[in-house]
């Protein structure tokens, strides 16, 4: 056990029985306990399997595979449509983790023979996603503009699309491309 994720769930929070509930279970199957994002993740090889997080309405396991797992209980959840891999399972209290333990250590075994069988889930393209009118005019209007949009990684370039795409109104779709033109042409990601 690492103990400098001990802090994660010695901290006062709405879900500290909850957390230390769900490391117990996460850890008796075998997986390794890291702090990765501020939370405590467990691996398989050096492979993100499960993390523990909370929300103000619940707390939650991400299954960062979830995507392959069978879901038998129909307990997976998807938390955004824009997420394409990972699968939450949400708890609100320590007697519906208790219920779901068994089932939760299933998901956690399965997860663990998709990381052994090295099986990769299916991304979309970063082509398959949306391209507002706006964005499009722009990058047409300026050739170096579309050649500095193309360099970025095709994760650079999805949370563009997606953060465009995002506003309802043609104006702030604009100012959002005006915005970060500047982080683009110097090959920025949204949140660099």
């Amino acid at each position: 056990m690492d103990t400098s994720i001990n802090f994660f769930f010695e901290k006062d929070s709405k879900w500290k029985e909850e957390y230390k509930l769900l490391r117990d279970i996460i850890l008796e199957t075998g997986l390794e306990e890291e702090l990765k994002w501020g939370k405590p993740c467990y691996t398989f090889n050096g492979n993100n399997v499960i993390l523990i997080h909370g929300f103000k309405e619940y707390c939650a396991v991400l299954l960062h595979k979830g995507v392959l797992l069978k879901d038998a209980a129909g307990i997976l959840i998807q938390q955004t449509p824009n997420v394409q891999v990972a699968r939450q399972i949400r708890f609100t209290g320590t007697k519906e983790i208790s219920e779901l333990s068994e089932t939760l250590k299933e998901y956690v075994y399965e997860a663990i023979e998709v990381e052994k069988a090295g099986i990769e889930p299916k991304m979309k393209k970063t082509s398959e996603f949306e391209m507002v009118d706006e964005f499009k005019s722009a990058l047409q209007e300026d050739p170096s503009f579309k050649n500095a949009f193309e360099s970025l990684t095709p994760g650079r370039q999805r949370g563009y699309l997606l953060y465009f795409s995002q506003a309802k109104q043609s104006k702030t779709r604009q100012d959002r491309i005006e915005k970060y033109k500047n982080a683009i042409m110097n090959g920025k990601g949204l949140n660099d």
